[in-house]
Order: C-alpha cells, then structure tokens, then sequence
C-alpha cells in the first residue's frame, strides 16, 4: 500500500463521519395546558405586547431602580456564576467536538535495547493520526450534540439567573420603599400619640381625664412604638439584602426614601396563546436543550452496540542513527485499522442504553413540569392584575374615609359629644388604614414585576 493509498483512506474516513444517526426521531410533549389564560383576565385576548421583547430599561422607569439593576448585573455573584457555567458549557462542547474531525501530530521516539546482545539504538519521527473513529454509526456526532444542547441550556439558564436577578433587586426596591413608608407613618402616628398622651396626662392631673383614658392612650403610644423598632429593622434587613443583590454597596441617592411609585412603564399582558409564551420563557427554553440533550445521548448508546472502527496512520523516518533519522532511504510509513466488535461486554452497553432513555425521559418530565409551572405563574399574576388593582382603589377610598372619620371624631370629642373610646377607635382604624394602603401598593407593584418574570422579559436590554 502507498502513501497515496494511505492518505485517501483518511480522506474516505473523514467524508464517512456522521453519515447516520440512531437519535429518536421524535419525542412526542404533553404539558396538558389549557389553551387559553384564565378568562377572569379582563383584555387579555386583546393584548398585543410580547413581554420577552421589551428590554428592563424599558420596563423599569426610575433612574434610581435602573442603576441599581445595573449595578446588581455587574456585580452580582450568582449570575457570575451562572455566566462561567456558560463559559464551561462551551469549552466542554469545544472538546466533544474535536473528537469529529482527525488529530495530527508530531511524534519523535528513541528506543534503545541491549542485554546478551550487542546494545541497539532507533530514532523515529512521525507525522500522523491516532485512533480517529470512523463515525458510521452517528454516536461522536451525537456526543458531540448533547454537548452542544447542553451548552444552549447553560446559555439559557444564564438569561434565566439575569430574569430573576432583575426582578428580585426591583422587588427588593420596592420592598425597602414599602418599609421605609412604613416607618415614616408609625414615626408620624407615635410622635402623635406622644402629644396625646402629655395631654392626657396633664388633664388626668386636673381631673378632667381618667385613668383609663390615660392607659388607653398609652396603648396606643407603645403599640405606634413597637411599630417604629419593628419597621426599622425590615428597613435595615432590605437594605442589606439589595446590597447583596447588587453585589456590593449600594449609593443612599440610588435608594427609593418612603414612597411605593409606579415602576413599570407598560402593564404587562401576554400577546398570543399561553404555549407561544411559554415557550420564550428562559427557564423553558433550557429544560427544552435539555431535552434534546438527551435525545442525543441515546443515538450515542445506540451506536455502542453496532462495529466501530478507528484508524491509526503515520508518516516519517526511521535510523538507526539520529544523524541520518531524514536522509534518503529513511522514510516509514505505517497505516493500522483497527475494527472493534462488540459481542458480550456483561449487559454494559444495554444498561448503558437503559440509563440515556430514563434520562430522556427525566428531561421530559422536567420539560412538561417547567411548561405547566410557568403557567400556573402566569395565571396567578394574571388573576391578581384586576385583583390588586380593585384592592388598591378600596384600599385608598377607605384610607380617605378613615382619614375623615378620625378627624370628625377628634372634633366631636373635643366639643364633648363622643367618648375616648370612640376616638381610640377611630385613630387605629386610620393607622391601620393607612399600613394596609402601603402593604397593598407594594403587593400591586410587586405583581407586574413577578408577571414581567414569568412571562419571560426582563433579560433583555433595549438602550
């Protein structure tokens, strides 16, 4: 056989690798939805905004929350994780799909033997492949493809870990704005009740207040008390956890001072029906090359039970003298098929097999249950869109009304004409009034950011 002979056989190895495959060829999804969003959702059929294409700048409005998000994106350590999975994920795939195409190399050898005989010594160098394996039957195009899915799965876990990070630190915000209104009120209704009580106190001296009175009215001072110490430790506890969102301190201007405001610059509705939504969730996406993953993965088991054959060739020069290893008359070549047959290997390779269907059928598992848990997210956000937004109209017609109250009541008990507890009345309905005003802001704002998530924006960045 000539040198020709031998590269063409290499040639005919490298044209025959990947000319079959033994992957499944369809692997049939039932996440049993329903194919439409809850129909309490008002203007939901009508909605035409793709939530997964409006960027977090253009979602999130307040410059301060934005340069917070920012900061969390550069800094954060979970998502910097998440990022250097990607970049494993990649050079893992990079590996696997070296193992296509034919390595060559370089080799230079000295063997040296002696013993009764007369000591012998051989130089060699080679240029040529090792153990290439012709791939007639798909399984290292199909390792190398499970490799290259996973890597898309890493890649879309990577938007994922960003999507969440995005809404966390706009909920931390948000949370931190809530609790600092929170303390400003209770700060308000104690220094109030304070004032209330040195009056009590200088009436019940007089004679013009009784003692119960007096211990009422102290009631009221150490339960607006307890609130104040209560509300500046969840405001010291927020701010620790954005700091740790963000990855490191974070600037007291950037910070939102004692107001819950309107974040979100479009109210976010899913355009289309729930499987077209879905499907562009990050979360989905990954459990889907996940998936496919695997798919891939029993072609490969398939493959082991069928002949494979890998060659080994070389080019170079052989002397018995390293100083005449490249003159004329010194060449070599060698060229070694070498077919391996599986006949009895002890159930390894079925079992093999058995491991890659149930790890195909795990991803499918885990595909259909990511399908149903975003939409079960999504229709709980969207079932408390109208929800929250009725609590939140109530919620201030009743703070109104209990602001009313507690005024007419501390008029009519100053003329005389309504009793203390009366007015004790009055003063914790509006307290709590207003508490309740701020918790359920939070919870309507809180809402759009965790429909923004579910329905699969937020990674994205416009500007």
């Amino acid at each position: 056989m000539s040198k020709a002979s031998s590269l063409l056989a290499l040639a005919v190895a490298a044209a025959l690798s990947g000319c079959a495959t033994l992957v499944p060829s369809s692997t049939e999804v039932a996440p049993a939805i329903p194919a439409q969003w809850p129909a309490a959702t008002s203007g939901t059929s009508s909605a035409t905004v793709e939530v997964a294409d409006i960027g977090w700048r253009d979602f999130f409005v307040d410059p301060r929350l934005q340069a917070v998000i920012a900061q969390s994106l550069d800094n954060n350590r979970d998502l910097r994780v998440a990022v250097l999975n990607v970049e494993k994920a990649r050079a893992q795939y990079r590996i696997q799909r070296a193992d296509r195409v034919p390595a060559v190399g370089v080799q230079g050898q000295m063997t040296r033997t002696g013993g009764d005989a007369p000591v012998t010594e051989q130089f060699s160098a080679n240029l040529g492949v090792v153990e290439f394996e012709l791939d007639l039957f798909g399984r290292v195009r199909n390792l190398s493809q499970a490799a290259l899915q996973q890597y898309f799965s890493e890649a879309a876990n990577r938007r994922s870990a960003q999507l969440s990070l995005v809404a966390e630190v706009a909920n931390a915000w948000l949370t931190l704005g809530a609790d600092n209104e929170q303390l400003r009120i209770a700060q308000a209704t104690l220094a109030s009740y304070e004032d209330s009580l040195r009056l009590a106190e200088a009436r019940h001296q007089l004679g013009g207040a009784s003692s119960l009175e007096l211990s009422q009215t102290r009631t009221l001072v150490e339960t607006a008390r307890t609130d104040v110490a209560r509300f500046a430790g969840q405001v010291a506890q927020d701010r620790n956890a954005l700091v740790l969102l963000a990855g490191g301190p974070v600037d007291d201007t950037l910070l939102p001072a004692t107001e819950v405001t309107e974040i979100a610059a479009v109210r976010p509705l899913p355009a289309g029906v729930p499987g077209e939504v879905l499907l562009r969730r990050p979360d989905v996406m990954a459990a889907e090359h996940t998936l496919l993953s695997a798919n891939a993965n029993i072609g490969a088991a398939r493959a082991a039970f069928f002949p494979s054959i890998s060659l080994t060739g070389s080019i170079g020069s052989a002397s018995s003298e390293l100083s005449n290893l490249f003159d004329s008359g010194t060449r070599a070549w060698s060229f070694v098929p070498t077919l391996n047959l599986p006949i009895f290997q002890g159930g390894k390779l079925r079992a093999n097999l058995g491991v890659a269907t149930a790890n195909r059928d795990i991803a499918l598992a885990q595909y259909e249950k990511a399908i149903q848990s975003g939409f079960r997210e999504a229709a709980d956000a969207l079932a408390l869109n109208d929800s929250l937004d009725a609590q939140l109209a109530s919620q201030q017609a009743l703070m109104a009304a209990a602001t009313q109250a507690q005024t007419l009541s501390q008029a009519r008990y100053d003329a005389g004409l309504d009793s203390f507890v009366t007015l004790l009345d009055a003063r914790r309905t509006a307290y709590t009034a207003r508490k309740s005003l701020v918790s359920t802001q939070l919870a309507q704002q809180s809402n759009q950011v965790a429909l923004y998530k579910v329905l699969g924006g937020g990674w994205h960045e416009r500007g």
